[in-house]
């Protein structure tokens, strides 16, 4: 199968590349597309080097699929050139999430949505990702009213220029600031732009997204989006408010046997999830797991995923392996 990956040199693009070749995805063609400063440069995939594409050059290979990760912008204005030459666009960016008529997809949770008919598919926010693994099996079993999240993202959600100026302050080092504010030793309580209800577009986009995803519009979310200095994934606080009462030993194995996640929770041995320990890894943690003692039918936990793979790349490539298993691609 002939594949392209739009944003090859970015963080995330240069994740889906491993990712694809870790898990043995069929390709036999790469079509790396990158801007056109990067044109003419090269990547290597399975001990091959492969010369960098524009984008219409990679159209007019005719690809069966293309993995986009190159902003929104980009996406708007290219992702329905390669979809009217039939060629399926799976894309990382935001600029799809929200249309109505296009699916919004976490394999585990809502694979089945997918039909032989899409031709963008959008790849969820990474923090959404992450918390659906987990709210999905709980709420399918107790049902749940309300969620708050508190998120303290990576560096590398922001990329490349971010881990920069984060290593560059660590070292002494005077850089380019991804942000406003130095990130070492401190943590920014703002994530993509502020909107007019005072929340950022981060914390709206999980809002949003949640109800999409879940095909429940009846679930409540609040959130507080966070930026701290670390590196190898995202991690959550999250309560959840359920319809009914849970037996907390029934609900951890609901979570132990749910496809994806991983429990890593026993305080006795101080086992609980972490981004250092999260990291390239394509599973979401969860520990933490603790009745709320303030009220009813609630429950506080803590989930961690590494961003870029589970959160970006990673979902990507489990949405291609989806279409592919179903034969509608290839």
């Amino acid at each position: 199968m002939k594949v392209a990956v739009v944003g090859a040199t970015g963080l995330v693009g240069t994740k889906m590349l491993q990712v694809l070749e870790e898990r043995s995805f069929p390709v036999t063609e790469l079509i790396p597309v990158a801007s056109e400063k990067s044109v003419g440069k090269s990547v290597s995939f399975k001990n091959q080097t492969y010369t960098i594409r524009g984008m219409a050059s990679a159209i007019a290979e005719k690809p069966a699929l293309a993995l986009f990760s190159a902003g929104g912008s980009t996406s708007l204005e290219w992702a329905p050139r390669f979809a009217e030459a039939g060629i399926t666009v799976i894309d990382n960016s935001s600029a799809w999430r929200m249309d109505p008529d296009k699916k919004l997809v976490v394999p585990e949770v809502n694979g089945h949505v997918l039909s032989a008919a899409d031709r963008i598919i959008a790849n969820p926010n990474c923090s959404t990702i992450q918390m659906l693994m987990v709210l999905k099996p709980l709420h399918d079993k107790y049902g749940i009213k309300r969620v708050v999240v508190s998120t303290y993202q990576s560096v590398t959600g922001t990329g490349v220029k971010a881990v920069d100026q984060l290593m560059n302050e660590r070292n002494g080092i005077e850089g380019p600031m991804a942000y406003r504010y130095p990130i070492d030793l401190n943590v920014i309580p703002h994530i993509d732009v502020f909107l007019e209800n005072g929340y950022s577009k981060e914390e709206m986009k999980m809002v949003h997204e949640t109800k999409k995803i879940m095909g429940d519009d009846s679930i409540r979310v609040t959130a507080t989006c966070v930026r701290i200095p670390t590196m190898g994934g995202h991690s959550e606080s999250v309560n959840i408010e359920f319809e009914n009462d849970f037996d907390i030993h029934e609900l951890r194995q609901i979570l132990i046997d749910a496809p994806g996640v991983i429990v890593q929770d026993d305080l006795a041995n101080f086992v609980y999830p972490m981004p250092l320990t999260a990291h390239d890894k394509d599973e979401t943690f969860v520990g933490r797991i603790r009745r709320d003692e303030s009220q009813p039918n609630t429950l506080n936990c803590w989930i961690v995923s590494d961003n870029l793979r589970k959160g970006a790349a990673t979902n990507a490539v489990q949405i291609a392996e989806y279409l592919l298993q179903k034969g509608f691609i290839g």
